[in-house]
């Protein structure tokens, strides 16, 4: 049999590359421990999405409720399958910046040790399989506010003419730059699975997402823009915007999007490939914007609080470019775009989210 691994598989990537996975024909080992619930609270809970994978998979997922920093476990779980391992997905990680700074411990032993922990196991049972790691561009600081940006009504954007104004590439620095606690681990993780590529000849990508979106996202104040622009709305809940005037902007990608992505690269994998992946020019809004499209979605004015500083380490501006991907997966093609994730998010979950729920 061929396996695909998947970590964080009840997140929004992972749960999203289990179904698309075993729709190649591939069955799915699937762990995750919920441990955004304990990040995050009960509604950040990815319990729901496991269920439904459970549910609608049958015998085609395997669940493991394991913690990717119990190497013990993790590593029995990996001699289980050994060489049946076809392809590594890694998405299990802390993605907050604010909640990084209460336990900088937690944060990263989840996110850089976790992720040594998965490479030293595929590297000891499956080192033919493909790693496929979720990076992020906060890998890159606060770097892409020091790029020169002109102020418009609904958003900030990059000067005209700037290399950079088709999107972010991958020869913009990741020294010298404010990371916050959640980006330094990140960037830990991102180094070495690229050292794992190299040193040992494995074949390794690191994809460094912009917004990662759609309607599987258990989305919270924390983490989960577009997600929680639309349950805020749809809840009636104060929505806090910080700093930029509410004007900074961020490219959105699908996660149907993000796994297609996956696949090109698991059929013709490389050696410690970077990528940043996004919107791009495609799909990016402002969350002035993104705001406006809820409410005309809903039909619902936005309850909102604006807070004067922004968080930090934050981006004013994040455009990515998908060109070094595109290069080298010429048949991936984007599918989703702004308008049409927000409405999917809505129609997932117009009887879920609702006010007083």
């Amino acid at each position: 049999m061929s396996v695909a691994f998947v970590t964080g598989s009840g997140g929004l990537i992972g749960s999203e590359a289990v179904r698309h996975f075993a729709g190649l024909g591939l069955d799915v080992v699937g762990i995750d421990n919920d441990m955004r619930q304990e990040f995050f609270g009960a509604e950040a809970s990815t319990a729901w999405n496991v269920r439904r994978l459970t549910d609608e998979l049958g015998s085609a997922y395997s669940h493991h409720s394991i913690d990717i920093r119990d190497r013990d476990a993790l590593a029995k779980l990996f001699a289980r399958y050994g060489r049946d391992i076809a392809v590594v997905i890694h998405t299990a990680a802390q993605p907050s910046h604010d909640w990084a700074v209460r336990d900088p411990f937690t944060d990263f032993d989840v996110n850089a040790g976790g992720t040594l922990n998965v490479l030293q196991n595929v590297r000891e049972h499956c080192i033919e399989a493909p790693v496929i790691h979720c990076s992020t561009n906060k890998v890159y600081g606060d770097r892409p506010n020091s790029l020169p940006y002109v102020e418009l009504e609904t958003r900030w954007e990059i000067e005209p003419g700037h290399p950079y104004e088709q999107g972010i590439r991958e020869d913009m620095s990741i020294d010298s730059s404010l990371h916050s606690i959640f980006g330094a681990s990140k960037v830990a993780a991102d180094v070495m699975v690229q050292e794992y590529g190299r040193y040992f000849d494995m074949r390794t990508a690191c994809f460094r997402g912009g917004t990662l979106t759609g309607p599987a996202h258990s989305a919270t104040e924390l983490h989960g823009f577009l997600g929680y622009v639309m349950r805020a709305n749809m809840e009636r809940r104060t929505y806090k915007i910080y700093g930029w005037q509410g004007k900074q902007v961020r490219d959105a990608i699908h996660s149907s999007d993000v796994v297609s992505a996956f696949e090109a690269f698991f059929r013709n994998p490389r050696s410690a490939a970077v990528y940043n992946l996004g919107g791009g020019r495609h799909s990016n809004t402002s969350m002035r914007e993104a705001i406006t499209l809820a409410e005309q979605i809903t039909g619902q004015e936005m309850i909102s609080e604006y807070v004067e500083a922004n968080r930090v380490g934050d981006h004013k501006w994040w455009v990515g470019s998908n060109e070094a991907f595109q290069a080298d997966y010429p048949d991936w093609k984007q599918v989703y775009d702004v308008p049409m994730i927000m409405r999917e998010i809505h129609e997932a979950n117009v009887d879920k989210w609702v006010p007083g729920a």
